[in-house]
């Protein structure tokens, strides 16, 4: 009795489901289908270049043509240009000081990357690569050690590795 009422069951979903399918398809009504695409033209108003130039700078907008923009950028570059410090304050450079601080275990590349990171040697592993042939790699010893930008190459290299 109990598979009876559960192919009843099953029988009348599938018959509801058929019935439902067939009133769907065979409705000819416009409120039911919801592919159905409407077009509604827009009344095209035509606006002229005055009045479009008005609505914008009444909201806040700068309007410029090309020629104006142009003139502008020039006139900008030109008085930047004029205000270019001179060439003895272009001369005075900065100057980096880095501590650099050396743990047990840290190898040359370790220190290259630190170095690098600080704009003291403009590649890590070149710094390695050197320090390598240089036989000093083992001469690494933890501290602290400070380097800065005036100090030739060979100058850091001395100070880290004694």
């Amino acid at each position: 009795m109990r598979i009876n009422l559960l192919s009843s069951f099953a029988a009348g979903i599938l018959i509801s489901t058929t019935i439902c399918g067939a009133v769907y398809l065979t409705d000819k009504s416009d409120a039911s289908n919801g592919s159905a695409k409407t077009s509604e033209t827009q009344p095209t108003v035509t606006v002229s270049e005055k009045e479009m130039k008005n609505k914008l700078v009444t909201k806040g907008y700068i309007v410029q043509t090309k020629a104006e923009y142009d003139k502008n950028m020039k006139d900008a570059k030109a008085s930047v240009e004029k205000q270019a410090p001179p060439e003895e304050n272009k001369a005075a450079k900065t100057v980096t000081k880095v501590m650099v601080n050396v743990s047990e275990g840290m190898t040359s590349i370790d220190v290259g990357r630190m170095l690098e990171a600080a704009g003291i040697v403009p590649n890590a592993f070149n710094f390695s690569q050197d320090i390598e042939q240089k036989g000093i790699e083992n001469k690494l010893r933890p501290g602290v050690f400070q380097v800065d930008s005036e100090m030739s190459y060979d100058q850091v290299v001395s100070t880290i590795f004694k």
